[in-house]
């Protein structure tokens, strides 16, 4: 379902439409005379940040695409501190800060 407001509309109905785009994750295109917006959820966009980051990388793809092929038998058991060497994370986590 396509959600189209106008500026105005928009402006009068705000904190709903902010409401509405997090709650259906549906985007509501505002659009004006000259110009055109696209409101969506802040999770949504943080997904598609993600998308594009991990599309970016030489290789991510197709080694998304051969992990969702492989079976999980052949998948190999880590423990939490294998996982962590393997990605080369430390034991602490530190929370990404939101703007």
């Amino acid at each position: 379902m396509k959600n189209i407001v106008t500026p105005t509309q928009a402006r009068a109905n705000i904190f709903q439409l902010i409401t509405q785009a997090n709650n259906s994750h549906v985007p509501i295109h505002i659009h004006g005379k000259k110009k055109s917006a696209i409101l969506i959820a802040e999770d949504d966009w943080r997904s598609i940040e993600e998308t594009l980051y991990l599309t970016s990388i030489p290789g991510m793809v197709k080694s998304i695409i051969a992990g969702g092929n492989t079976p999980l038998a052949a998948c190999e058991a880590l423990n939490v501190e294998e996982l962590k060497t393997v990605c080369g994370k430390s034991s602490s986590r530190k929370k990404r800060k939101k703007t």
